[in-house]
């Protein structure tokens, strides 16, 4: 299913010197206010000491606290994570902290869940890289389980479950949406086959995005099951300009009109949700940049980018 008006999302104020409490809670109302569908929050739990992956990663607010905060100042607004490294942590301690965050927002939680790419938070968090697809896709079904069946009970390769009640269970049933992330096939495939939708990257290459949403619900048709029912949201880094950079402008980059036709473009293409993340930009989310004109440049993309209608 595809629509010229995806839904959008914003980036919580997670990455850089603005991340704090004061502009989540003011970005997390004023987005409910303005009609946005959804606040995201992405984990980093370590920056490698050589800098490789830039300065949007250096200072990252755990999303799980982050999001807990902002479902405490707003109401309505969905409220998720894009991504967490699952496997950083067994499955009945995501399971049970998941659930405690769809309950105290009310069931508005989406898990977007990936299974991690860095090498230094693998050896940090005790899991070997081999074999990670075959680790992720148990621990999705793990997951599952333990969200529910009353008792849960599970026994795999990787993961063991004792019989065991898990309280409190989420309040969406029967478990919060999970998305999944990741960009090979073999990735697309299982978001199709397993969950409930697909997280894209901001680095995607949206010349690709028809192809891999595709390839998503191909996954979903092999497993017997809907393939209208996925979401397939997009994450990319909005750069506002005052002035049309003319004829070499490249997505996401030009006047407020330009973006939002860019979003509607994502749309045609399968996107069913756009999310407009300024922490990954490095005129918002690096240590660098202060709090105050970090705000001031989010917010106005944040107002001029609003949902229509």
């Amino acid at each position: 299913m595809t629509t010229d008006r995806p839904l959008l999302g914003f980036g919580l104020p997670v990455s850089g010197a603005w991340a704090g409490r004061d502009t989540v809670v003011r970005v997390a109302r004023r987005a409910e206010e303005l009609g946005y569908a959804s606040l995201w929050a992405y984990q980093r739990t370590l920056w490698p000491a050589d800098g490789r992956l830039g300065p949007s990663h250096r200072r990252v607010l755990d999303p799980v606290v982050a999001l807990a905060l902002a479902a405490g100042h707003t109401e309505r607004i969905g409220l998720g994570t894009a991504t967490v490294c699952a496997p950083f942590t067994a499955p009945a301690l995501l399971a049970s902290t998941m659930a405690s965050l769809d309950v105290v927002s009310g069931g508005r939680l989406t898990v977007g869940v990936g299974m991690g790419w860095l090498p230094e938070e693998h050896v940090a968090a005790g899991v070997p890289m081999e074999r990670r697809g075959a680790r992720f896709e148990e621990y999705l079904r793990c997951l599952q389980v333990l969200w529910t069946q009353q008792p849960a009970e599970f026994a795999g390769e990787f993961y063991t479950v004792p019989r065991s009640f898990l309280s409190p269970v989420p309040v969406q049933r029967p478990h919060p949406p999970v998305l999944v992330g990741g960009t090979a096939e073999a990735a697309l495939r299982r978001a199709g086959r397993l969950a409930q939708g697909w997280i894209a990257s901001s680095a995607h290459d949206h010349g690709t995005l028809r192809s891999c949403v595709d390839t998503v619900r191909a996954g979903a048709v092999d497993a017997d099951r809907d393939p209208d029912a996925l979401r397939m949201l997009v994450r990319v880094v909005p750069e506002l300009l005052d002035d049309d950079p003319g004829s070499r402008r490249a997505p996401f980059h030009g006047t407020a009109e330009q973006l939002l036709a860019d979003i509607e473009a994502l749309g045609r293409q399968g996107a069913t949700e756009v999310l407009l993340d300024l922490n990954l930009s490095h005129r918002v989310g690096t240590p660098e940049i202060q709090a105050d004109e970090a705000l001031r440049r989010a917010e106005r993309v944040l107002e001029e980018l609003a949902p229509r209608g």
